[in-house]
C-alpha cells in the first residue's frame, strides 16, 4: 500500500507533462494544417516531374 504514495505523484508528474506538450504543440502550430501533410506523402513524387 505505501507504493501507492509514490505513483499517485508520479502519475500527476506525466500528466502535467502531457498536458505541457499537448499546449506546446498546439502552440507552435502543430495542428493547424492536419490534411495537407497527409496528402503530401501520396503526392510527393507528382512535384519532381
Amino acid at each position: 500500500m505505501a507504493i501507492v504514495i509514490l505513483l499517485i505523484p508520479l502519475a500527476l508528474l506525466f500528466l502535467g507533462a502531457a498536458l505541457w506538450a499537448l499546449f506546446w504543440a498546439i502552440r507552435r502550430g502543430q495542428f493547424e494544417d492536419l490534411e495537407h501533410e497527409a496528402w503530401r506523402v501520396v503526392f510527393e513524387d507528382r512535384d519532381h516531374d
